[in-house]
C-alpha cells in the first residue's frame, strides 16, 4: 500500500515514549512476581527486593524535533522525548481542552525516583519539559502513570506510592506552569481493604463545558485486599484535587480466583462518567488467567460520581495463553512479556450523527494469534454490538496494546501494536486506523513505526514493556500515539507522525 492511495482526512502524529537499556546482569526468566497486580506494582516490587537491578540514571541530551511535514501523507522523524538513558513504558498522553498546543504524557520512568517520570509540551511537540513526581515522606514508587488537563489550564499527574507497610496509594499532584513544576505529591485514593493494594489507577477530568459536573477528577482504581479478593472504585474531586470522595465500589467484591482488574474511563458531554474493567477466573492451565476467558463491564454515574449503575456486560475475549507460567493475565507469544487486555473506552461528544456512541476496544485470542476489536453501544452502555476487526483479515499476526479516542469530529481513532510484518511473529510495530461511520468498518491500516521493536530489546530481558500505551486528539485532525519501542537497546522517546491527505 503505497501513502498516495491513503485518502482519510486526517492528520496522525505517533509520539513513542520509550527507554531501554541493559541489566547490569542477565535475567535467566522473569522476576515479576505472577500476581493478579499491575505491571508497575510488580516491577516496583521487583526492584525494592534487588531481583531487578537497574543501570545508574542518567538524563541524554536531545535536539528539537521537527514536527512539521509537507505534502501530505508524511511521516515525521523519531525524536527523544523523555531523555531517560534507563527505561521507560506505560505511556498515557492528554491535550490541554483550552490550548490545543500544550501536550502532556508520562512513563513509568526508571531514571526518576518514584518511577514516575512527566514530559510536558507547550509547543505541539517541539520542545518538552521533563519532570519526575514525588513521593510521600517514606515511601517508595510504583509508576502506572496518569496525566489530565482541566478547563483552567491546570495540568495533573497521578500514580501508585508504595508505603513501607506494603500497602499502596494513589497520589496525586498538579502543575500550574506548564509541567516545569508540581505540587507536593498526597493521597487521592487510600487501599479500600484494610493493608491492600490500590493498583492500576486511571484519571479523567470532565472537560466537557455544558457538563453540571465539568472539572471533576475522577480516579478508578483495581482495589485488592491481601488475600488477592478485588473490586473497581471510583474516587472523585470536586475542587482541583483539594479533597476527594471516599472510594466507592462499582460492583461487589470478587472472591478470588475470580478476579477484576485494568479500569478505563470516559466522560459524556452531559456528565455522565463511564467506568469499564475486566473480570476472569484464575483458573488456567497456569493456574492465573492466561488462556481463559475474560469479561468486559461497564457502569456509569450520572450524579458527578456519587453512584453507580449495577454493572453491564460489555462482550467477551479469550485471553493469550501463559505456557511460561510468568504472565498473570497471559504472554505476549513467543515471549515473557506480560499483556493486559484494557476494555479502553470512549465517547462521541460531537454534534454528528454518531452522537453519544460509546466505544471500546480489546484483543481477543483466536486460539492462534491476539485480534483488536471494536464494540460499540447506541444506548449509553446497555447493550453492544459484535466486535469490528481493526485490520484486515489478511492481517493473522498478534495485534496487542489498543487503545482509542473518538474526535470532536466524531472520528474514531484507534492505535495498537502489531506484528504483521515479522514472518516469526515477534517485532512489533505501531499501526493505526479510523472510522468515519461510527465504528462499522476501519481505514486501512498506518504503520507508524520507522522501526519495528524485538521485544527481548525491552532491556528487561525480555519481560516487561509496560501494561498500555495511549493516544489523544489535537482537534479533529491529529491523532497522538504513545507506545514502547526497542530499536536502539538505549533511551528511546520518540516522535514519529504521519499527515494523511
Amino acid at each position: 500500500m503505497t501513502r498516495a492511495s491513503r485518502s482519510l482526512s486526517v492528520v496522525l502524529v505517533t509520539l513513542l515514549l520509550v527507554s531501554m537499556a541493559t541489566l547490569a546482569s542477565a535475567q535467566s526468566s522473569s522476576p515479576l512476581e505472577n500476581l493478579p497486580y499491575s505491571g508497575g506494582v510488580l516491577m516496583g516490587r521487583a526492584i525494592r527486593a534487588g531481583r531487578v537491578q537497574l543501570p545508574a540514571p542518567s538524563i541524554r541530551p536531545s535536539a528539537p524535533p521537527v514536527v512539521t511535514c509537507s505534502p501530505a501523507p508524511c511521516t515525521l522523524p523519531n525524536t527523544n522525548v523523555s531523555k531517560s538513558a534507563v527505561l521507560a513504558n506505560e505511556t498515557p498522553i492528554v491535550i490541554n481542552p483550552k490550548n490545543q498546543l500544550q501536550l502532556l504524557s508520562g512513563a513509568n520512568d526508571y531514571a526518576c525516583a518514584g518511577i514516575q517520570g512527566f514530559y510536558f509540551s507547550p509547543d505541539g511537540g517541539t520542545t518538552w519539559n521533563r519532570s519526575c513526581l514525588g513521593l510521600l515522606s517514606g515511601a517508595s514508587g510504583d509508576g502506572d502513570p496518569n496525566v489530565g488537563f482541566d478547563l483552567n489550564n491546570v495540568a495533573y499527574a497521578a500514580g501508585i506510592d508504595a508505603l513501607s507497610s506494603g500497602a499502596t496509594n494513589i497520589v496525586w499532584s498538579k502543575s500550574t506552569d506548564q509541567g516545569k513544576t508540581w505540587s507536593a505529591v498526597k493521597v487521592a485514593v487510600a487501599n479500600f481493604f484494610s493493608g491492600g493494594i490500590a493498583d492500576k489507577p486511571w484519571m479523567e477530568i470532565d472537560t466537557r463545558p455544558a457538563s453540571s459536573f465539568k472539572n471533576n477528577i475522577y480516579i478508578s482504581v483495581t482495589q485488592f485486599a491481601t488475600n488477592n479478593n478485588s473490586t473497581i472504585t471510583v474516587s472523585h474531586s470536586a475542587d482541583g484535587g483539594a479533597t476527594w470522595s471516599n472510594a466507592i465500589a462499582v460492583d461487589s467484591t470478587q472472591v478470588y480466583p475470580s478476579v477484576d482488574q485494568f479500569s478505563d474511563m470516559a466522560t459524556g458531554a452531559d456528565g455522565t462518567v463511564y467506568v469499564t474493567w475486566m473480570r476472569c477466573t484464575a483458573n488456567g492451565p497456569s493456574g492465573d488467567c492466561g488462556g481463559t476467558t475474560a469479561t468486559f463491564y461497564v457502569s456509569k454515574s450520572s450524579d458527578g460520581g456519587n453512584t453507580w449503575t449495577s454493572p453491564t456486560k460489555i462482550a467477551t475475549a479469550a485471553l493469550a495463553p501463559d505456557p511460561g507460567f510468568c504472565c498473570f493475565y497471559g504472554s505476549l507469544p513467543n515471549t515473557d512479556e506480560r499483556v493486559s487486555n484494557i476494555p479502553v473506552v470512549a465517547i462521541d461528544n460531537s454534534n454528528g450523527a454518531n452522537n453519544g456512541t460509546l466505544y471500546v476496544t480489546y484483543y481477543n485470542w483466536t486460539g492462534s494469534f491476539m485480534q483488536v476489536l471494536v464494540t460499540r453501544s447506541h444506548d449509553g452502555g446497555t447493550t453492544w454490538t459484535a466486535g469490528v476487526p481493526v485490520a484486515p483479515s489478511t492481517a493473522t499476526h498478534d495485534q496487542f496494546f489498543q487503545w482509542l479516542n473518538v474526535s470532536p469530529g466524531g472520528i474514531v481513532g484507534v492505535s495498537w501494536d502489531d506484528r504483521r510484518n515479522d514472518p516469526s511473529n515477534i517485532n512489533y510495530e505501531s499501526f493505526a486506523a479510523f472510522s468515519n461511520d461510527g465504528g462499522k468498518s476501519f481505514s486501512k491500516n498506518f504503520d507508524l513505526s520507522a522501526k519495528p521493536s524485538n521485544p527481548f530489546n525491552d532491556g528487561f530481558g525480555g519481560f516487561f514493556i509496560g501494561d498500555y500505551t495511549g493516544n489523544a486528539w489535537v482537534a479533529n485532525n491529529t491523532l497522538l500515539v504513545v507506545y514502547t519501542d526497542t530499536t536502539t537497546g538505549i533511551d528511546q522517546d520518540f516522535m514519529v507522525g504521519e499527515r494523511l491527505k
